[in-house]
């Protein structure tokens, strides 16, 4: 018997002052059985990162084809590709041929740091591709606040995020290990 997600619910208030985005969403997150905890929270705090009205999750781990979030256009056409995680540099160069901007969002301290720069020569071509990290203790933090029903504040002000819940709250600054010229 194959295992199935488990759903939460997830009311996001986002703040963002640098892109004047103000705007709270009654998320439906489904954690696959192979995500950690940790890895579902990343997903939310990127979703906050590039939050707009066209942003969704996808079927992420379900689907190989798919990204964990998405903004698609009214043709159908990948506006933005979100990914967590250390994808090869195959995975990479497809989804930029696919999207207008590809975000990876990596989240394991050292281990990403050695992932990059043993991929960053292979997808230097794909100039519409931006890594960012966030960092590993921030992200253990808020992979321990899980519950079935929550409520998340998320602040973005001059490269600071902070994110709040009833458990606490971890401020921290994303790594940029590169910047899209695209973007």
């Amino acid at each position: 018997m194959a295992l199935r997600s488990t759903i939460y619910k997830v009311d996001l208030h986002i703040s963002d002052t640098e892109r004047n985005y103000y705007n709270s969403h009654a998320l439906t997150v489904a954690q696959h059985p192979s995500e950690t905890a940790e890895r579902m929270m990343v997903r939310l705090v990127l979703f906050a990162l590039y939050a707009e009205e066209d942003l969704v999750f996808t079927k992420g781990l379900s689907d190989i084809d798919e990204p964990d979030i998405w903004v698609k256009d009214l043709t159908g056409q990948i506006k933005l590709w979100l990914e967590v995680g250390q994808p090869d540099e195959k995975r990479i160069l497809k989804a930029s041929s696919k999207s207008e901007q590809v975000v990876i969002c990596a989240y394991s301290g050292q281990a990403s740091k050695l992932w990059w720069s043993g991929i960053q020569n292979k997808v230097e071509r794909a100039k519409n591709v931006r890594v960012i990290c966030l960092p590993q203790q921030a992200s253990k933090a808020l992979g321990g606040w899980v519950e079935r029903g929550m409520q998340l504040h998320v602040n973005l002000q001059e490269g600071e995020v902070l994110v709040s819940c009833d458990k606490g709250q971890e401020s921290f600054s994303v790594e940029e290990f590169r910047a899209s010229r695209t973007y």
